[in-house]
């Protein structure tokens, strides 16, 4: 199976059914399907040859979701990359995956004139509106997105068939420093993933999944994904930053599910959800970064019908694990087992496998973990290692897991974000989960900083509710009353706003620097 199937069959079972609704448009199966194919022979007819990289730099949007099938279709490879991107950064992934072709909005391409001299691979460019000066002296080939407005006759353009190992994107994570690394995904990576997840979510053609997490965001870009692959219908919007229309249209659309990150939770919590209709809402899942207990509580209490999934993956593996929601209540601070298909396992620091409660490094082992970096095979080989049969690589993660006697799954702490205070190594996220209980605190963040004493300091920043008023003497008593006195952080700051990625992750790398 290819992932431009999971367009494809759901046209022919449901073409007349609606399949993504985005503001004020409405698309049914059929239309994705027949504008998709008109885009895939428009890239054909612009000299897009399979396996070709193929750039989506737009907003969430119908168009973008046509673009990654249409590339599909082509036989090509698709990125998706962050609409604010700066022209430099731009130029970098364009010339590192050497994209043949560049999908983008009209204000995007006026505002990156500088770079497309600086894109010697780059042939043709289709612009969502009028291009205006954007082409000029460009040296490459402008066309109008809105291709699909022509002839209406011909299916998918007709290609030498993919196979499942074949790549079917590229997406590129930016990580703590350095360049951007393009994580490569194949058909079936994705298929495996997309279907182990759907399964566990028990999704159907019934399922109406919102999502409010940017395509460019692995996580956001599965939503579309896993609904397609099931026929459902998937409610588009362009962020979280409006909640207030956002939360109306979960009663409006009748919504089933719900994908969300632990900075959507923290606003969702300061909200009286009471005024809000979720009778539909069968479920939320959280992946991207732990979720603290706290929220996990109070999610439990004010959305109680909707079960709440616990889920743990990575770009370089989607997808690895998901708690039973009926284990939520009892093991809250779990991110469950290893889903269908894949094998998760804790290991030491020589590679072997830790008997149940130690802390060590989490590896991934199965068909949806990817088969390297692009073109980047030093840094590739850190991560993909030898693995249990012959030729086998399996996914070393960079995270700390303990893992109980039952197989569930508990993260610590990200490698790099491990704390090493007189002598002990804590996890962040354990002072977190003590922070974030401490009445008048919506969010808090833990790192670690250089100490001319103690050689590293633990400094603690927290975001305050509405009308809450803290001291640092306030938290201080209060860590010291339920943490050990190592751990009580010796820096205590408080912020209005978090920094964070433009996919909702906070920069905990900013945060380690700032002063």
């Amino acid at each position: 199976m290819l992932v431009n199937h999971f367009l494809e069959r759901s046209a022919e079972r449901f073409p007349d059914k609606v399949a993504l609704v985005c503001q004020e448009e409405r698309l049914t199966y059929g239309e994705i399907e027949e504008r998709s194919n008109r885009l895939a022979r428009a890239l054909t007819a612009a000299g897009v040859q399979r396996s070709d990289r193929v750039a989506i730099c737009l907003e969430n949007s119908p168009e973008a979701v046509i673009s990654v099938f249409a590339a599909l279709k082509a036989g090509a490879v698709f990125l998706l990359l962050n609409p604010s991107i700066k022209a430099e950064k731009l130029s970098y992934v364009l010339n590192n995956c050497r994209a043949a072709s560049l999908i983008l909005s009209s204000r995007k391409a006026e505002a990156i004139r500088s770079c497309w001299a600086q894109t010697p691979y780059l042939r043709t460019a289709f612009v969502k509106g009028d291009a205006g000066n954007a082409a000029a002296d460009a040296g490459k080939q402008f066309f109008s997105l809105e291709v699909w407005t022509g002839d209406a006759s011909g299916g998918a353009p007709v290609r030498s068939p993919n196979i499942d190992l074949d790549l079917a994107a590229l997406l590129y994570t930016s990580g703590s420093t350095g360049k951007p690394k393009g994580v490569m995904l194949t058909h079936r990576n994705i298929c495996s993933a997309a279907g182990s997840v759907t399964h566990y979510l028990e999704n159907t053609p019934e399922d109406v999944i919102l999502n409010v997490l940017p395509l460019f965001f692995g996580y956001g870009l599965y939503q579309v994904l896993m609904t397609f692959h099931s026929g459902g219908t998937v409610i588009l919007e362009r962020s979280f930053a409006l909640p207030h229309a956002t939360l109306e249209k979960i009663g409006g659309e009748r919504v089933t599910g719900w994908a969300i990150v632990p900075t959507v939770a923290a606003l969702l919590l300061q909200m009286d959800l009471t005024a809000y209709d979720f009778s539909s809402l069968r479920y939320l899942t959280n992946a991207g970064a732990a979720l603290p207990v706290e929220y996990v509580r109070q999610l439990r209490q004010q959305l109680p019908r909707a079960k709440l999934f616990l889920m743990y993956g990575q770009t370089e593996c989607i997808r690895t694990s998901y708690l039973d929601p009926a284990e939520v209540d009892r093991y809250p601070d779990s991110v469950g087992k290893a889903m269908p298909n894949c094998e998760a396992y804790v290991v030491d620091e020589q590679g072997r496998r830790l008997p149940p409660g130690d802390l060590g490094e989490l590896v991934v082992r199965g068909s949806n973990v990817m088969p390297g970096y692009w073109e980047l095979p030093e840094e590739t080989a850190k991560v993909l290692r030898p693995g249990p049969s012959p030729g086998e690589t399996v996914l070393h993660s960079g995270d700390l897991f303990k893992m109980d006697t039952e197989g569930r799954l508990f993260f610590v702490s990200r490698m790099d974000d491990l704390i090493k205070v007189r002598g002990q190594r804590l996890g962040p996220k354990e002072i977190e989960e003590v922070l974030c209980r401490m009445p008048g605190v919506v969010q808090a963040v833990v790192v670690g900083v250089p100490d001319p004493i103690l050689g590293t300091a633990i400094r603690a920043i927290l975001q305050l509710a509405d009308g809450a008023s803290l001291t640092r003497q306030d938290v201080m008593a209060y860590c010291a009353e339920h943490l050990e006195d190592f751990m009580v952080p010796k820096i205590v700051e408080f912020c209005d706003v978090f920094p964070t990625t433009d996919s909702g992750k906070i920069r905990r790398q900013e945060l380690r620097a700032g002063s």
